[in-house]
């Protein structure tokens, strides 16, 4: 993570904490890669299996075992450079020397000064643009367990135990700029990524298993100061717990500050129960790990022709599957429903509804209500839900009604909206009967209607819903509340 303070974001005023502080934040997101196998060796890249069964000489790194890079790691890590925005470049894997107990070899193959993919970006469906520096290449390290004490950390433990299938397994870290100015920007940041991750098929991207962990660095500074000493939390494993951990770090930070101390830059632990991060060791810097190229792998150089195959056989990233909604229903890309839909994956379902001939807005609002527990493709045929929306449109069923027969579609997986809500013996009001039950409505509470002509829309609500429950449900609402505005004259 780059201590250049070289992004030209400056946090707004309603941004900034109290005492006139602002955050900086950037973060380190380590993503596990879908591959078959690790990322130097065939042993299989596979989460769940027995401890240390998915293990090789390379892995444990044998004397004599040389690494044999993984094509589809490369491939796919390109994947991931390019759906942010990155410049894909040649490159060199690092040996970067520490002793772990869970990194057999005493060292960690990574990319150093020359990574894959540099100097990208990702837009944020808040209209947030945050820098990428690297999204570069290496191979994870094993996992250790830590039994006893009541953290589950190394310190207070009895002893520890050690499981190598993740060792080597392909990794992509991926380094923000420092461009992150709240903790509300940070998880959406991860959750675009995430959404990103998954739709290129780059990654599960699993927080709760690990193939997804995200690093937080945090600095405070006042504005126009240069930026503060940062510190590291690590390996924080939900977007809730992020938010946490940031905003936790910041007003420790400040508390600091204010009483006249200073910053020590260092690494830390959050603890989610104790809701606060504890002192893991003092923060190493790229010289404590002496890196040096790796001997035994040679330089990687994606030709033109490699990329631009990589790049035509990317699906439609997130932003753009939002915008297609958008433009399909008229709503805004930032709009709960349309970002709902698309994080199910179910936004290709709506645009089925509309070309079989549905009402755009009414598919979009029927599938973000009722198939929360379907996947991208719902069991009920698009033809069924579009004569549903319709039905709706054209005023032959009330909104509750509609409500009712998808319901019905729902469970059965399908069927005929018409003949459905003729066997519930729903039909739509006459515009005239509706008028009676508004006059009845007036009229029971006049008070509510005098309310609601001088312009207190919630005590029109209260109308609408006594010709509801007059009705039983059959009254069109958009009826009726077209039938009050011309009553009150507006």
């Amino acid at each position: 993570m780059s201590d250049s303070p070289l992004s030209s974001i400056v946090a707004t005023e309603d941004q900034l904490l109290s005492g006139g502080w602002e955050m900086i934040v950037g973060l380190e997101v380590h993503v596990e890669l879908a591959t078959r196998t690790k990322l130097f060796s065939g042993s299989p890249n596979r989460f769940g299996d027995e401890p240390n069964v998915n293990i090789d000489p390379v892995t444990l790194g044998l004397p004599g075992a040389l690494p044999v890079l993984n094509k589809q790691a490369v491939e796919l890590a390109m994947r991931i450079g390019l759906a942010l925005n990155c410049r894909i470049q040649r490159c060199i894997f690092h040996r970067k020397n520490y002793f772990y107990p869970d990194m057999p070899k005493a060292y960690q193959i990574s990319q150093y000064d020359l990574p894959l993919n540099a100097d990208g970006f990702l837009a944020l469906p808040s209209g947030t643009v945050i820098g990428v520096e690297r999204a570069h290449l290496e191979e994870d390290t094993g996992k250790s367990t830590h039994v006893g004490g009541a953290t589950g950390r190394i310190h207070g433990s009895d002893y520890s135990l050690i499981d190598f299938n993740r060792a080597g397994v392909p990794l992509v870290e991926i380094v923000s700029r420092p461009d992150i100015r709240t903790s509300e920007q940070a998880r959406e940041y991860v959750s675009e990524l995430r959404a990103i991750l998954e739709v290129i098929g780059a990654s599960d991207a699993k927080m709760e298993e690990g193939s997804m962990r995200v690093d937080a660095n945090v600095s405070v500074h006042k504005p126009g100061t240069p930026f503060g000493t940062r510190c590291e939390i690590k390996n924080v494993n939900s977007i809730r717990a992020l938010g946490r951990a940031i905003d936790y770090e910041a007003r420790r930070q400040i508390d600091i500050l204010d009483e006249g101390g200073t910053i020590v830059q260092q690494t830390r632990h959050w603890d989610d129960a104790e809701g606060r991060t504890h002192t893991l060791r003092s923060k190493e810097d790229a010289d404590d790990y002496r890196y040096f190229p790796e001997p035994d792998l040679v330089t990687v150089d994606p030709s033109q022709e490699w990329i631009e195959a990589v790049r035509a056989a990317l699906p439609a990233l997130p932003a753009a599957r939002r915008q297609m909604l958008s433009e399909l229903t008229g709503y805004d890309t930032q709009s709960e429903a349309v970002i709902v839909v698309v994080e199910r994956g179910q936004h290709e379902y709506v645009r089925d509804v509309v070309d079989a001939g549905g009402d755009a807005v009414r598919a979009l609002i029927y599938v973000q209500q009722a198939f929360a527990e379907e996947g991208a493709q719902p069991s009920v045929p698009a033809k069924d839900l579009a004569a549903l929306t319709v039905l709706e449109r054209d005023g032959k069923l009330s909104a509750t009604q509609a409500k009712t027969v998808l319901a019905d579609l729902v469970a059965n997986k399908g069927g005929d909206p018409a003949a459905i809500a003729a066997a519930k013996g729903f039909e739509a009001l006459d515009t005239s009967l509706v008028e009676g039950f508004v006059d009845e409505a007036i009229a029971a509470d006049p008070d509510a209607w005098a309310k609601y002509v001088a312009g207190d829309e919630k005590a029109g609500g209260s109308l609408i819903g006594r010709v509801m429950k007059a009705s039983k449900g059959k009254a069109d609402g958009k009826i009726v509340t077209a039938v009050m505005q011309q009553r009150r004259g507006s």
